[in-house]
């Protein structure tokens, strides 16, 4: 088990930006959301070649930060994103994706059971005792 990804204790990483900043990863952030219910279903980073991979076979494709190498979600799970739209912020310093999900979920992570979980957000932060709870 792993305790950051399956525990109640908030262990955020604050210095994640920072590690794509020492490797001097070209990206931006990428909000995948679901294109029907509006539900978040992760975060994740875009750079040039991801984007490009992304608009002509209209999957969403990432940049992984921790592999430094293209991520076409869904191409070893099998829980492929169809990419529905692609929204630019003002700024023009991230994006978000709508997708339809075409897989049993969006998150690496299982549930109790072994599915993949539907999002990446499966959990919040109690604001009285700020443990994490599930939901």
């Amino acid at each position: 088990m792993n305790d950051t990804e399956d525990g109640s204790k908030l262990q955020l990483d604050f210095g994640k930006l920072g590690k794509i900043g020492d490797q001097k990863s070209n990206v931006i952030p990428c909000v995948v959301q679901h294109a029907a219910s509006g539900q978040i279903l992760i975060v994740a980073y875009v750079n040039a070649e991801s984007l490009e991979y992304s608009l002509k076979n209209r999957v969403a494709a990432f940049w992984s930060t921790s592999r430094n190498e293209l991520w076409v979600k869904g191409k070893t799970s099998g829980d492929t994103l169809r990419l529905e739209e692609i929204l630019v912020n003002c700024e023009q310093n991230s994006l978000v994706y709508k997708v339809t999900p075409l897989g049993a979920g969006a998150c690496h992570v299982k549930d109790q059971t072994g599915k993949p979980r539907a999002s990446c957000y499966y959990r919040r932060v109690n604001l009285q005792t700020r443990a994490l709870e599930f939901l």
